[in-house]
C-alpha cells in the first residue's frame, strides 16, 4: 500500500455549533458550524443495519455521532457505542446523545481503532458499523481544514485498519456494515476476502442513468455465501427532490433492505 501522509492532530472542536435535524426531525444534532457537517451518508449506513432490540453496535469513527443516534432512533432497545478519536468530537456525540434522550442506549468511547481502549471487548459486538474517510491521501488532495481530513481523509489508519479494526470487533457470524466511495471499492472488498463471507453491495445510484458514486457494503465474519450485487437505491428524480424511496429512509427513518431482492 502507499505511505500514508501525516497531518496534525484535529483542532479543539470550534464552539460554534448548529442544531440540525436529521430523520425528518427525529434527531437533534449539534454540530460544528465550519469544517465537516453530516450529510446524508451516515442515515444512510445506520438504515442499512438490520438490528433487533438488544443487539449491540460499534460505530466505528462515530463523529458527533448521526449513525448512532439514527439506529438507536430507529430501532428500540438496540444499544450503540460509538469510537471516537477526537475527545472534543466525542463530547459533543455524549452530549447529542443525552439531548435526544437516548443516553441509556447510546455510549461514547475515546480512543483510537489502530489501539482499541479496553472498554471495547473484541467480539463483543453482533454488528459493526462504519463510515470510513474516503480519500488515500496518497492520491487525492486533501482538506486544509483540520477536522474535515480527519473525517474525509486517511491518516495514520486506512482502510485496512478500519477493516481489521471490525473484524476484531464483531463476534463470530456478526454483520459489519461500511458506506464507501465506488472507487475504493475493489480495495474494500479484498480486505474483507478470508475473514468474512456473503458479501452485499447495496449502490446509491444519484440518478437514474447515473454511475453510482457510493456504494453501502455489508459482509458477514465467518460467512460462506456467495458475494451479491443488490439492485440498490436511487436517491434523486430529476428535479433534485429524493426519490419516494429515499424519502421513506431518508426523512421517514425507514430501514434499506440490503437482501431483500433474493432472487
Amino acid at each position: 500500500m502507499p505511505d500514508r501522509l501525516a497531518r496534525p492532530a484535529p483542532a479543539p472542536l470550534d464552539q460554534d455549533v448548529t442544531v440540525d435535524h436529521l430523520l425528518g426531525g427525529r434527531v437533534a444534532l449539534r454540530q460544528p458550524r465550519v469544517g465537516y457537517r453530516v450529510a446524508i451518508d451516515p442515515v444512510l449506513l445506520a438504515a442499512a443495519t438490520p438490528v433487533c432490540g438488544g443487539e449491540r453496535v460499534l460505530d466505528l469513527g462515530t463523529g458527533t455521532g448521526a449513525a448512532a443516534l439514527c439506529l438507536a432512533t430507529r430501532v428500540a432497545g438496540v444499544r450503540v457505542t460509538g469510537l471516537e478519536r477526537d475527545p472534543a468530537v466525542a463530547a459533543l456525540a455524549a452530549a447529542n446523545a443525552a439531548t435526544n434522550r437516548l443516553a441509556d442506549r447510546v455510549s461514547v468511547v475515546t480512543g483510537d481503532l489502530l489501539a482499541p481502549p479496553p472498554a471495547l471487548p473484541a467480539g463483543g459486538f453482533d454488528r459493526v458499523i462504519a463510515n470510513p474517510p474516503f480519500l488515500d491521501p496518497a492520491r487525492a488532495t486533501v482538506s486544509p481544514d483540520p477536522a474535515r481530513a480527519a473525517a474525509t481523509a486517511e491518516s495514520e489508519a486506512g482502510l485496512d485498519d478500519w477493516v481489521a479494526c471490525a473484524a476484531r470487533m464483531v463476534r463470530p457470524r456478526g454483520w459489519v456494515t461500511l458506506i464507501h466511495r465506488v472507487d475504493r471499492l475493489d480495495t474494500l472488498v479484498h480486505l474483507l476476502c478470508g475473514n468474512f463471507g456473503a458479501i452485499t453491495v447495496f449502490p446509491l445510484w444519484p440518478r437514474h442513468g447515473r454511475a453510482a458514486r457510493r456504494v453501502i457494503v455489508a459482509a458477514r465474519r465467518g460467512g460462506r455465501g456467495p458475494a451479491r450485487l443488490a439492485a440498490g437505491l436511487v436517491l434523486h428524480r430529476g428535479d433534485g427532490g429524493y426519490t419516494d424511496a429515499a424519502a421513506a429512509v431518508l426523512e421517514g427513518g425507514g430501514a434499506l433492505d440490503l437482501f431483500g431482492d433474493r432472487g
